[in-house]
């Protein structure tokens, strides 16, 4: 085991665990105004709905593969009568529907923020940076997916990465069981916690902010502009409404009095 391997696959999660969570806590105690998308809709739409669409069906979908592939253990699968090739067939067939959804949607997205001057405009350093991580994290897990498993001979990554993940969050983790799996799937997973520690200080924070509070909220009430037209006066027992008169306009003629003198 290389100083290398206990930076990598034993520093560097804890590092980045750790800036997670100390980053989280001291955006939102100081910095609470910048906790946002920092949406950009109003200057273009066209592009933003397809894209938003993708990306995130296609993320929701790779997560849930994701905590069903690394955190589930192979024995708890197979307790329950699903056999490997069957764990396969169905990782590889989902895991690359989501991935290219996931895929086509951020191309869209970064078609759009480079492309759109507008939105360009509202660009930061960090945008950049997480976009190139997000990037590269998103082609290297195809790579990994249609590649190695599709079309390669496939690899068992819930044999070395999985567990190595798991020590990781049990405090016992094993290098030596990460460095067994082949340059993608270890480059794709320092990337990784290379995102998590930036994320805290990117728009990626307002994955937080679900707007669980609306669903009991109190409605809210729009008024127009214009004058409501005249309310119809109520029906006494069930007899039909009478709509309010409108009132007379009297003409205002000019008056025929001459003018007092002043005196």
């Amino acid at each position: 085991m290389s100083r290398l391997d206990l930076a990598l696959w034993v520093a560097l999660p804890y590092a980045a665990i750790a800036v997670f969570v100390v980053g989280h806590v001291w955006r939102y105690t100081r910095d609470q105004l910048t906790w946002t998308t920092r949406s950009t809709q109003l200057l273009e739409r066209r592009l933003l709905r397809p894209g938003v669409l993708l990306f995130h069906l296609g993320m929701l979908a790779v997560l849930g593969g994701h905590v069903l592939g690394i955190l589930v253990p192979a024995s708890a699968t197979e307790a329950v009568g699903i056999s490997e090739d069957l764990y396969h067939a169905v990782s590889v067939t989902a895991g690359t529907i989501a991935g290219t959804m996931m895929l086509a949607g951020f191309a869209i997205l970064l078609y759009r923020r480079e492309r759109v001057p507008r939105v360009r405009a509202t660009t930061t350093r960090i945008d950049r940076i997480t976009y190139l991580l997000l990037g590269a994290m998103i082609v290297l897990g195809m790579v990994a997916t249609v590649g190695e498993n599709l079309l390669g001979g496939g690899y068992d990554y819930r044999s070395t990465v999985a567990p190595w993940f798991r020590g990781v969050l049990t405090l016992s983790p094993d290098p030596d069981l990460v460095t067994q799996a082949p340059v993608v799937y270890q480059v794709h997973a320092a990337l990784a916690w290379l995102l998590f520690a930036l994320w805290p200080f990117s728009r990626l924070v307002h994955a937080w902010s679900v707007p669980i509070a609306y669903i009991g909220r109190s409605p809210i009430l729009y008024r127009a502009r214009t004058r409501a037209a005249a309310a119809p006066e109520p029906a006494p027992w069930g007899r039909p409404a009478r709509h309010a008169a409108p009132a007379p306009r009297h003409p205002v003629t000019p008056s025929r009095e001459k003018p007092h003198a002043a005196t």
